[in-house]
Order: C-alpha cells, then structure tokens, then sequence
C-alpha cells in the first residue's frame, strides 16, 4: 500500500488518465439512466381506464389546410356501438390570453403566458363531464385540442378546470372546427371510430389518444435507455484495455526498480499487489464519482424541468456496470503475469 500509495501520489494523473473513458462512459450513462427512469415511471404507461386512453382525437391544424364544416364529420362516428360522444372543438380566435398558471411554475415565479387553441362551452363541457370542468360563472373556456391537455401530466387526476374564454357561447360554433374528439368505452368501438376518421380525412394527421402517445414516448425513451447501456458495456472493456496498456508501460518503466526489489526478497506476489492497488483504486474510485456524478446531474434537470425527483434506477443497471467493471479488472490482472518476466535478475545488472 506505501509502495502503491507513493506512485499514484507522485504522478496522479498518469494513474487517473488511463480511466478517463470510464468517467465519460459511465457519467453519460448515469444521467441518461437517471433521467429515463423517471421519466417513464412518472409518464410512461397511463391508465387503461383513463379518458387519455378511451378518448380519441383528430386534429385540423391551420397549417394542415382549411378545416372541415360540420357536415363533412362523419354522421356514423355517433352510431358506433360504443361510442359514448362525439365531440367538435373549436378554434379559439383570441391570439393572446391572460397568462395562465402552468404546472410545476417554481414559487415566486410569474405565470407563463401559455394559449389553448381551441375552445369549447361550459355546457358542452358538462355534458361531456369526464374531459374537466369550467370555472364557475363561466360559459365559455379554452381548451386542449384533443380535450386532454396538462391532464398527461397526471393521468390519474380526473378532475381539471380550464381556463375562462371571453366570447360568447353563440360565437363558439361560428369559429373553424380543430379537432374532433371521439370518447370511447371499448377498444373495438376506438378502432372503429379511427378507421372512420381516417377513411374520411385520409391525408389528415392521423388520429390517436394521448395514451398512445405517451406510449410511444415511453417507448422511445426506453430505446434511448438501451442505447446508453450499449455504450457503456463497449466503454467499459475499451477502458480496461487502456488501463491494461497503462499498466503494461509502467511496468516496462520500472522494471528495475521491481527486479531489485525482488533481489532484496520482496515476493512477487507483493509486487502485483503493489500493480493491482495502482489500478484498481483509480478505476473504482473514479467509477463511484462518476456515477455519484450523473445521478446528480440527472437529479437537478429532473427537478429544473420536469419538477420530478429522480428514482432510483432498476437492478439491472449496477448489474451491468458491476459486469463492465468486472471485464476491466479482468484485462487489467491479465498484464500481471508480464511481472515475473520483466523483473528477473537479469534486469537488475548494469550495463
């Protein structure tokens, strides 16, 4: 350990620099895992009986080309076994709102200005009753397009108050329709309704839940997770190579001083203790930094961002970097048996 201790104390960062692929390796992995993780815990899958996942909406942008009348909807989406309403919501015509409290605005912070491109009346709304609910003494409100809006971020709250529109409810129906919405109570009565929409407006935007939608975020997150494992188990072996070359170059430089250590009656088993520490202490010592590091990293976007604390990651991912730790270890402790040859008495003559 003296021996071990000295080496890296007088030139610590040829020690350290052999690891530095580690750090990247495992700091980019951390936080990518730490951020994914939570992510998709918090908004991967929602609930099935949720109306982000009975309801179906198909949107009419602007940009997409002039919006369908009402007679152009589809008659038969109402006559659908299943089907519970069929909704159109409307364009909202005012381009700046009041700001409106968004979720997760830090405390003392004003509030976003954000706007709601459609809107809807009260009345409609309370028939609907499951897509949220107005401000009392309101008639009119603005809403999501597909009726769902902030609500994805808390699928298991059914309960949410849009925020008042100033027009009058006989205004509403005169506005372009942005999107018809299509509450379900079956899956075979969603399909039915989707095939409808779609063989009406074929070259529309295809129409889906939010559910769907986050399940494919979810999905895709999950991709991206597995894409970070993969770079990390080709990082971690990569690392061990160019610590194995680090450590093979050190004992080249002092194979003198080894061999007559050796001479003196050092066993040789004590010098790849002294090569081992040398190693291994750096590389264990910067993998818990570096870890400690990214989950850091990913716990202070979580909370900046998202307003969400970061979970711990699944078993699978210390399994996996105890594996790629353990494949450096092992390239590492296959440069030792060059000890016994480098260090033989020969070494320790003059020339």
């Amino acid at each position: 350990a003296l021996i071990a201790g000295r080496r890296l104390a007088d030139n610590p960062r040829a020690g350290f620099r052999s690891v530095s692929g580690l750090i990247v390796a495992l700091f980019v992995t951390s936080v990518a895992t730490g951020i994914i993780t939570t992510y998709v815990a918090n908004r991967g899958e929602p609930r099935t009986d949720s109306v982000a996942a009975t309801s179906l909406s198909m949107w009419f942008p602007p940009e997409d080309g002039p919006a369908p009348t009402a007679d152009q909807i589809p008659a038969g989406l109402g006559t659908i076994p299943g089907v519970r309403s069929v909704t159109l919501v409307h364009a909202n015509p005012v381009d700046e709102p009041p700001p409106i409290q968004m979720r997760g605005t830090p405390a003392g912070v004003d509030a976003y200005r954000s706007w709601w491109p459609s809107v809807i009346t009260c009345a409609e709304l309370d028939r609907l009753a499951v897509f949220g609910a107005c401000p009392a003494g309101t008639r009119v409100v603005a809403v999501a397009d597909d009726l769902i809006g902030e609500r994805a971020w808390d699928l298991t709250n059914d309960s949410y108050v849009w925020p008042a529109a100033d027009m009058d409810p006989a205004q509403v129906d005169r506005q372009p329709i942005r999107s018809v919405v299509v509450n379900t109570t079956s899956r075979a009565a969603f399909e039915q309704a989707r095939t409808v929409l779609i063989n009406a407006f074929p070259t529309n935007r295809f129409p889906a839940s939010v559910a769907e939608w986050e399940s494919n975020s979810a999905r895709l997150m999950v991709q991206f997770q597995q894409l970070a494992n993969v770079i990390m188990l080709a990082s971690l072996p990569i690392a061990g190579c160019s610590l194995a070359v680090s450590v093979a170059g050190g004992l080249s430089d002092r194979k003198r001083p080894f061999s007559m250590l050796r001479l003196t009656g050092v066993q040789l088993r004590t010098l790849r203790r002294v090569v081992a520490l040398e190693t291994v202490v750096p590389l264990l010592t910067v993998a818990a930094v570096a870890i400690g590091m990214g989950f850091l990293a990913a716990h202070l976007f979580l909370r900046a961002q998202l307003d969400y604390t970061l979970l711990a990651p699944k078993p699978s991912f210390y399994l996996m970097v105890a594996a790629g730790l353990a494949v450096s270890l092992g390239i590492v402790a296959s440069t030792l048996p060059l000890l016994r040859r480098l260090t033989g008495p020969e070494t320790a003559r003059n020339d």
